[in-house]
């Protein structure tokens, strides 16, 4: 049989046209989301019509960009606000489709030549740089704090204080990031599928990176739609839909790849204070909501409930699954120490971005005259935040583990190559 070659005819099928279909296509899904996501939380209600642009600035969160608060509340006062949060449902669909898109013209070829998928992806990331400046443009606004009435209230009228709060795209950061987002979410995509095809100089990529990689993806889809169960479940039992609504729009997966890592035996520490709040499980509020910085993990859950140990068998059943996948798909020549190596070096990496994305930190406050923060509910804090290297350790540990038992298990189910003593 002859070598496959790259033919002219189908590169001609991903031109500009495909790439604005594929761009559109990531960006409406992007938007959808996010604004039923917003809807449920209660945005519509915004004064100023400020809506649209809230939906443009979860959009420049979602892929990496930077959104500065800022904070107003006339010569005599003072507010300070600053969120930084990634809404990983937008993220997860956006990457998704986006990702999709990019490979359909890709499938069905064995071998791709390097300038043909890096003009392809060019063309992509010139339309996406459009969208990054139009999402930066229209992630502006201003909003008036209600500060009720009272004491509060009448200083804030006679020294011409009302607080007011805003946010603005940073657009440089937003230009370099979300393209920084698109160039991983496309390196991502080849490596992932199985389908898709490499410059021959990367064929060996498909044996060595492409299964662990493969994986990751299934892993944390699993577990997201773990995650969405739960949720369903929880509505089911206790109500709440369109607080959960909003949940699962907006950051399913920040809440279900924490679960993830704390199943591991990570640590987070974080402490929620004043009007912010986690808003599901209801256990992360009440662990975190403490003078101090509390700990975020399997001992403070199980201390609050002991069912939270179903963390760890959820963490091992799929681990031992996408482990035994991975194997089983690789060539037999494959030794169980490579599939430990392998695995391990991925799960690491795998927490190591869902640490460095799954970060939370909201602040609000108010000062008069230079005295504290006054209002008991206009101002607070929240954040969580993880021990980044004892979670990545974590993470190569049981990599480790798992590659090796799925290695083990997948041995009678090897048909390709020659078994080699490990």
């Amino acid at each position: 049989m002859s070598a496959p070659t790259v033919s002219a005819r189908p590169a001609a099928r991903h031109g500009w046209a495909q790439a604005v279909a594929a761009v559109l296509t990531g960006l409406a899904a992007m938007v959808v989301v996010a604004a039923l996501g917003l809807w449920a939380a209660g945005a519509v209600d915004l004064p100023d019509g400020a809506f649209p642009r809230v939906v443009a600035a979860t959009l420049v969160t979602a892929v990496g960009g930077s959104v500065e608060l800022s904070g107003n509340a006339g010569a005599l006062a003072q507010t300070r606000a600053g969120v930084t949060v990634m809404p990983l449902s937008v993220t997860l669909v956006g990457a998704l489709m986006i990702g999709g898109a990019f490979l359909r013209p890709l499938r069905h070829r064995a071998v791709a030549s390097a300038a043909e998928l890096a003009g392809w992806a060019a063309r992509i990331a010139v339309l996406w740089l459009l969208v990054l400046i139009g999402l930066a443009l229209g992630a502006r606004q201003t909003f008036a704090v209600d500060v009720g009435s009272g004491t509060l209230s009448d200083l804030t009228g006679l020294f011409d204080a009302a607080p007011r709060v805003g946010f603005t795209a940073d657009m440089p950061l937003t230009v370099l990031f979300g393209l920084l987002w698109l160039a991983g979410v496309l390196t991502l995509a080849l490596l992932v599928a199985r389908g898709a095809p490499l410059p021959g100089r990367l064929l060996r990529l498909q044996e060595s990176v492409r299964p662990a990689a493969h994986a990751m993806v299934v892993l944390l889809l699993a577990y997201t739609v773990v995650g969405l169960a739960t949720a369903l479940i929880t509505v089911a039992v206790h109500g709440r839909l369109p607080q959960t609504l909003a949940l699962i729009l907006l950051g399913l997966p920040n809440l279900a790849w924490l679960a993830l890592t704390i199943g591991l035996g990570a640590t987070w520490n974080g402490r929620v204070d004043g009007p912010f709040g986690l808003p599901m499980p209801h256990v992360l509020d009440a662990i975190l909501r403490t003078p101090d910085v509390s700990a975020l993990n399997l001992r403070s859950l199980t201390d609050y409930d002991g069912r939270w140990w179903w963390l760890v068998v959820v963490d091992a059943v799929l681990l031992l699954a996408v482990a035994f996948r991975m194997a089983a798909g690789s060539a037999a020549r494959i030794r169980l120490w490579q599939h430990a190596v392998r695995l391990a070096v991925a799960l690491a990496l795998t927490v190591l971005m869902i640490c460095l994305t799954g970060r939370i930190s909201a602040h609000y406050g108010l000062s008069l005259l230079g005295i504290g923060d006054l209002g008991g509910g206009l101002s607070g804090e929240l954040f969580l935040r993880p021990q980044l290297w004892q979670a990545v350790g974590l993470g190569a540990l049981c990599g480790l583990v798992a590659g090796f038992l799925g290695g083990l298990l997948a041995r009678p189910v090897h048909r390709r190559g020659e078994v080699e003593p490990s």
